[in-house]
């Protein structure tokens, strides 16, 4: 009996091997094209974030000033017009004068009193500091995290396989945050 030879015909294992090692090949070109491209996108995503938290600076910040800026004004005009009403004490000469300026003196701080039972300026000074605070820490995790996702991306354009699949794509290494010149002076808040 003679018996058949289980297995492909030699032609056949050929074939098969170029299939296979066309398929690892395609699977290599997909997939480091894949990862490239989720790589970028998170670039892409974390610089967002940065531009988030400066954008949300530029619309706090001046709104918070402004509003630390008038408290401050209406105390310092409340301030002004409780001393102005003292000096007036000083230069009242009979008593009818005195009753008048003391008549005047007690309704302003009753108005004080009742309209403004706590004054809060030095609270939103210190509000407005620690916003500012936090603003900037926030906008330095997202600096932060952006560069890690950059020195991510990086390192896999430019090492070994990564780098030939990446010059095959187009895809190249990208810039990280730097600072802008004079940056390192602090920027100052007036009042």
């Amino acid at each position: 009996m003679n018996e058949k030879r289980a297995g492909l015909k030699p032609g056949m294992t050929i074939i098969v091997i170029v299939i296979a090692i066309v398929l690892v090949v395609a699977f290599a070109f997909i997939s480091y094209h894949n990862r490239f491209v989720r790589a970028d996108e998170s670039i892409n995503q974390a610089w967002a974030q940065v531009q988030t938290q400066y954008q949300r600076r530029a619309d706090l910040i001046p709104n918070l000033v402004e509003t630390v800026k008038g408290y401050a004004a209406h105390e310092e005009s409340l301030l002004v017009e409780l001393t102005g009403m003292r000096a007036r004490y000083g230069a009242a000469n009979t008593p009818e004068e005195l009753e008048q300026v003391d008549q005047d003196f007690q309704h302003a701080i009753n108005v004080v009193v009742e309209a403004y039972p706590e004054l809060k300026a030095n609270e939103n000074f210190l509000a407005l500091q620690a916003e500012l605070a936090g603003t900037e820490n926030r906008i330095a995790v997202a600096r932060r995290d952006f560069n890690d996702v950059v020195a991510d991306y990086n390192r896999s354009v430019r090492s070994f396989p990564g780098n030939f699949f990446a010059k095959i794509f187009g895809f190249g290494t990208r810039d990280m945050f730097e600072a802008q010149p004079g940056s390192d002076v602090a920027p100052s808040v007036s009042f």
